[in-house]
């Protein structure tokens, strides 16, 4: 455990020194434009799960969602509403226009890159099966990868907290690492990191403004997440976790 901590205490700090910018390195740096990849991960094979058009107007002031915004850790077995879904997935990736052949969503990101997918476990969601689904930005529906209930296997991976069992729908983050490092070398993975803590706060601001419960989760077993998703872990790899429900 000794070692364990003391290399991941280095890595930190070396990751920190070695992804500054400063005047001198500035000058040398290029984008590698062949490695540039498409801002949309798709599974055209997926079966898919309609939502219908989010909200754009409207709803709670946003200075009484900032104000009311807290983690909760207890979840009701209320069942959340497809439209309540596909509200929450457009406040973390949903197009918000369109304009000049740029599409722009709901949170920011560094270059109008957009690394972060999303992929949600349902549990107890109204007119859905259980299972896992990737949220396909573009056409702002859902992509059917896995069937069943998956609760167990992610709370196994979240260090067991109950959070993921009880929940209606658990979020699972992304890194599509290609997407950013084309552009920003290895200073992309502190943007992703950055866009990933963008889309988190607008979930979590969408959630209190429908009056759900919140739980945004860091500590997880990295390779069990990916295995669950059935991604690499490298040019993919899972960043973070949310649990959503009826409090």
């Amino acid at each position: 455990m000794r070692h364990y901590e003391k290399l991941s205490e280095k890595v930190g700090d070396d990751f920190q020194q070695l992804t500054k910018y400063d005047r001198e390195t500035i000058r040398k740096w290029s984008p590698v434009w062949e490695e540039q990849v498409s801002l949309y991960k798709t599974y055209p094979r997926a079966r898919t799960l309609e939502l219908p058009e989010p909200e754009n107007s409207g709803g709670m002031p946003l200075w009484s969602a900032i104000a009311g915004r807290r983690t909760y850790r207890e979840f009701s077995d209320k069942e959340l509403s497809l439209k309540e879904l596909s509200q929450l997935l457009w406040a973390c990736q949903g197009i918000t226009a369109r304009k000049d052949g740029f599409e722009f969503r709901s949170a920011p990101s560094a270059g109008a890159l957009y690394p972060v997918e999303t992929y949600i476990c349902l549990n107890h969601v109204e007119g859905a099966g259980g299972g896992l689904y990737h949220y396909n930005v573009a056409a702002h529906k859902l992509e059917l990868l896995k069937e069943g209930d998956l609760r167990r296997t992610l709370m196994q991976a979240a260090f067991m907290q109950p959070v993921f069992f009880d929940c209606a729908v658990s979020f699972i983050w992304t890194a599509m690492v290609k997407r950013s490092r084309w552009k920003y070398r290895q200073r992309a993975y502190r943007y992703i990191y950055l866009d990933a803590g963008h889309i988190a706060e607008n979930l979590a601001l969408a959630a209190e403004s429908l009056g759900l419960a919140c739980c945004l989760i860091g500590a997880f077993f990295d390779n069990e997440v990916n295995a669950l998703l059935e991604v690499d872990g490298k040019e993919e790899t899972a960043i973070y976790l949310c649990a959503v429900g009826y409090r």
